[in-house]
């Protein structure tokens, strides 16, 4: 691991996002809440917060931090057609929580793809990125898109 034990701890605020791509009808499913599985949105919101609290488990090298907040939203988006995916970690820490809002926003896509396999084979999880970082020394970032 990286040594940040001569950093300040400061307010850290990170954003990343995710799409999966479904069929109109698959999507129609999740809104009428009708899938075979259950709640998809639901389900998915859990996974991915507990997916962010289990980051420095499952990649390496990431350091435990003390979450203050952790939220993931998905919204129906008839345009992809699917859902997208935002989770939005923060902390007051020697390091970020960009690791956590992508792996929390990674593991509610996954949740959707196990939620709705059987429905539809072809699901495609994509465009999983970092939105925005805010605080430590690197200071703030915006992803142009």
């Amino acid at each position: 691991m990286v040594d940040v034990g001569a950093k300040n701890p400061t307010r850290r605020v990170a954003t990343a996002g995710a799409d999966v791509v479904v069929s109109p009808e698959t999507l129609r499913t999740v809104a009428d809440g009708t899938a075979p599985k259950g709640d998809v949105l639901a389900a998915a919101r859990i996974a991915g917060i507990l997916g962010g609290k289990k980051t420095p488990d499952l990649i390496p090298l990431t350091h435990p931090l003390p979450l203050e907040s952790l939220k993931v939203d998905l919204k129906i988006d008839e345009e992809i057609p699917g859902i997208r995916i935002e989770a939005t970690a923060s902390t007051t820490a020697r390091t970020g929580v960009e690791m956590e809002a992508l792996t929390a926003a990674s593991i509610a896509a996954l949740t959707v793809y196990d939620m709705l396999k059987s429905m539809e084979k072809g699901i495609r999880i994509t465009n999983i990125r970092l939105i925005h970082k805010a605080g430590g020394k690197s200071g703030e970032y915006r992803n142009p898109e």
